[in-house]
């Protein structure tokens, strides 16, 4: 592992994991590490860990083909309930690792199975040293400082914020935000938005796209790529919308 005692970039995706749409983005995010010769991927289904076995099996293949296309050395950790992540065998391919990347499910089974152990102390000490951090869709939901819970969600209860992993603390993640509107009407995201939990900034992430910092010459500024938008939402509920090669001002919450 490279360390540069700083970190790493850090890629918020709203979906597309693993496919040409990424492309891009993927690419960028290698050339971070030194290219795709000198980079080491290791990816995880962990998010789907509740899903018929058939579904991590899946995001496993497509992680495996995609990075292979792209040029680089790639792993797949199986880390899909609790106590994978204290296996020495897994934790042994993390720390060899320069890129991290996380895929699809539930955001609420990735952050219970990784919170406190061996598994996420050492991707923290990864990214924190220069390793690269990808979560698309759950995998970028958990990333933040707090995220729904799709079990009160399903019970009608409401988003039930609860305490994701922590990593940007201030943030809240929505992916596939574009397509909110076809099963979120204007009054239940009124509702999200008026109970997000106080100084916590809600940022919605399109389909095919990323908001990424780390990629350019200053490592702290975030940038949209991908195919359309981000939107970041104020205190009151304003939107302020950012499309595919602009940059995101930097604020406390985005650090």
């Amino acid at each position: 592992m490279v360390l540069n005692q700083k970190p790493g970039a850090l890629a918020l995706v709203g979906s597309g994991e693993y496919t040409p749409a990424m492309n891009e983005t993927d690419r960028s995010l290698l050339e971070t590490v030194g290219g795709p010769s000198a980079a080491c991927v290791v990816i995880m289904a962990t998010a789907s860990g509740l899903e018929d076995p058939s579904s991590p099996a899946r995001w496993t293949r497509m992680g495996l083909d995609h990075f292979q296309k792209l040029g680089t050395h790639v792993e797949a950790a199986e880390i899909l309930q609790r106590e994978d992540a204290s296996d020495p065998h897994w934790l042994s391919l993390l720390e060899k690792a320069n890129f991290y990347y996380f895929s699809g499910g539930s955001p609420q089974h990735l952050i219970e199975t990784l919170r406190d152990t061996p598994a996420w102390r050492i991707i923290q000490q990864g990214w924190q040293n220069g390793a690269v951090l990808a979560g698309c869709s759950a995998g970028a939901m958990a990333l933040g400082g707090y995220t729904a819970s799709v079990r009160s969600v399903m019970r009608g209860d409401g988003p039930g914020w609860i305490p994701a992993l922590g990593l940007l603390p201030g943030l809240i993640t929505l992916p596939h935000f574009d397509r909110m509107a076809g099963y979120a009407g204007p009054e239940m995201f009124h509702q999200l938005l008026s109970h997000i939990p106080k100084e916590t900034l809600l940022v919605g992430v399109d389909e095919d796209t990323a908001l990424v910092r780390g990629i350019n010459s200053v490592a702290s500024n975030w940038q949209v790529l991908g195919r359309q938008s981000v939107s970041l939402f104020s205190s009151e509920g304003k939107a302020t919308i950012y499309r595919k090669g602009e940059d995101v001002p930097r604020n406390k919450f985005l650090a």
